[in-house]
């Protein structure tokens, strides 16, 4: 595995446009990630940590979540960001994803809330560069902030199939969610490619509640399943996972929930769907 400083190769700032103001609060056009499959030639990839916690957008001005919806830091949080836009996670550590959605769904979190919260910058949307070159502008980015909650997230390489799944069972066995590769003559682009992909254990999705199904047996005063459906208009059953406090407090009709899985049957359901989480209402 080879770890690189690429931050002398390119000046922090390049290229980087003001963003106007009347755009404040509309979704922003985020480069999106495909599912790994092994067929990419992995060195020219670059590999990090795939961080559980909420992707933020910084603007120029305000604090988004990736569906544009505005989120109310303390002014100390984003105090001299600049400008100009960058993104990255809003994490506080591994498998505290509920405690991130806690915070951030509340309209003004304490400070002492947001003093447990990290922002992770993992990219420079408005830059023109190479993700390579972008890498060296975030990170110059953060040594200019010189704020302890803004951290650059660390980029690294690997050279075969078997160092990357190597590496995968070591961060998930630490606790990590995954990992992100980022090809690395890719420029930022709108939707999803394969010039970023997700790697984790098994596949996961996202689904809308659209029914409750009552429960059987020990579960006969709660939630047998949940009625699910794809954003391609797909339905199914989805009980495999449901924790018992889920079971008597469902996610409500019109929530969406993500889901693990492992592979699709020929009409493209989900199989041995299992539930992870109920989305909270900031993303969607």
């Amino acid at each position: 595995m080879q770890r690189r400083n690429v931050l002398p190769l390119i000046s922090f700032g390049l290229f980087w446009p003001k963003l106007s103001q009347a755009n404040s609060t509309s979704a922003p056009a985020l480069w999106l990630a495909n599912t790994y499959r092994a067929s990419v030639t992995l060195q020219d990839y670059w590999v990090s940590e795939k961080y559980d916690g909420i992707r933020g957008y910084w603007n120029g001005h305000q604090l988004l979540t990736r569906k544009g919806k505005a989120l109310t830091p303390p002014k100390w949080f984003v105090k001299d960001w600049p400008a100009s836009s960058f993104e990255g996670e809003l994490w506080s550590g591994r498998g505290q994803f509920e405690a991130v959605a806690s915070i951030l769904q509340q309209k003004q979190a304490p400070d002492e809330a947001w003093q447990t919260l990290r922002f992770m910058v993992f990219d420079v949307p408005g830059h023109a560069g190479t993700f390579t070159e972008r890498i060296a502008a975030y990170q110059g980015l953060v040594s200019a902030l010189a704020q302890p909650w803004v951290k650059a997230v660390e980029q690294w390489q690997l050279s075969s199939q078997s160092e990357l799944d190597t590496h995968l069972a070591e961060q998930v066995k630490a606790g990590a969610e995954g990992l992100m590769l980022h090809l690395a003559k890719a420029r930022y682009k709108a939707g999803r490619s394969n010039d970023q992909l997700k790697v984790k254990p098994q596949d996961d999705a996202e689904a809308k509640v659209v029914g409750h199904i009552g429960g059987r047996g020990k579960y006969a005063q709660g939630t047998g399943a949940l009625w699910v459906e794809t954003p391609q208009g797909q339905r199914f059953k989805l009980g495999t996972g449901l924790r018992d406090e889920v079971r008597q407090t469902p996610p409500a009709i019109g929530q969406w929930v993500t889901y693990t899985y492992r592979g699709r049957t020929d009409k493209g359901i989900p199989r041995f769907a299992s539930y992870v989480r109920t989305q909270p209402a900031i993303e969607h």
